[in-house]
């Protein structure tokens, strides 16, 4: 569940922009950095920290934004486009054929398997997961926005969103290896 750990600079900025759209940037910012410092100092590679990189680009941009233009549109919008800035991170990174999970995965699974075809397949699943509930929830809060829906419905998107991919993390890989072990046994 390391993965989930990327996820603490939304989380942070997210509870403090319940009182302040700036200071919920500035905390998100903050708290980024920190964690992508800790990375760094730890020996992380930055291929493995993607998702930190683009979460601090992220604060940077709209932190810069909130300070500058307080009553700005963005802050009403927020949730949207920090879901929206999530999807095209993992889609991105899928584009570029570097999907943003391989990194991660890489700090748990011995070298010589990081080369092989199927730890990269894997990844590239495990990615469009993440890109396709980052996608759902942001899709989800804009109708949400645009009809006025009640909270409980954004909350369940969030859910959905997030609850899908994190359990497809757990359980994918060893199902994929499982697989990979029985077509290998039955041609053996």
């Amino acid at each position: 569940m390391g993965y989930l750990r990327g996820f603490i600079p939304w989380i942070v900025a997210g509870v403090v922009s319940s009182f302040d759209w700036r200071w919920g940037a500035i905390a998100g910012l903050v708290s980024g950095l920190l964690l992508l410092l800790q990375d760094r100092f730890r020996g992380v590679g930055l291929d493995a920290l993607i998702l930190e990189i683009s979460t601090v680009v992220y604060f940077v941009v709209v932190g810069a934004v909130a300070v500058a233009d307080p009553g700005s549109a963005l802050a009403d919008h927020t949730d949207v486009v920090s879901f929206g800035w999530l999807a095209a991170t993992a889609w991105g990174t899928l584009a570029i054929r570097r999907p943003f999970t391989l990194g991660i995965a890489k700090r748990q699974t011995p070298p010589e398997y990081w080369d092989m075809p199927e730890f990269v397949r894997v990844n590239n699943h495990i990615t469009s997961a993440w890109g396709a509930g980052f996608t759902f929830i942001g899709v989800s809060l804009a109708v949400c926005g645009a009809v006025d829906a009640p909270a409980w419905v954004g909350i369940a998107a969030h859910v959905a969103g997030l609850v899908g991919p994190a359990a497809f993390t757990k359980v994918y890989p060893a199902r994929a290896q499982a697989r990979l072990l029985a077509a290998a046994g039955a041609t053996a």
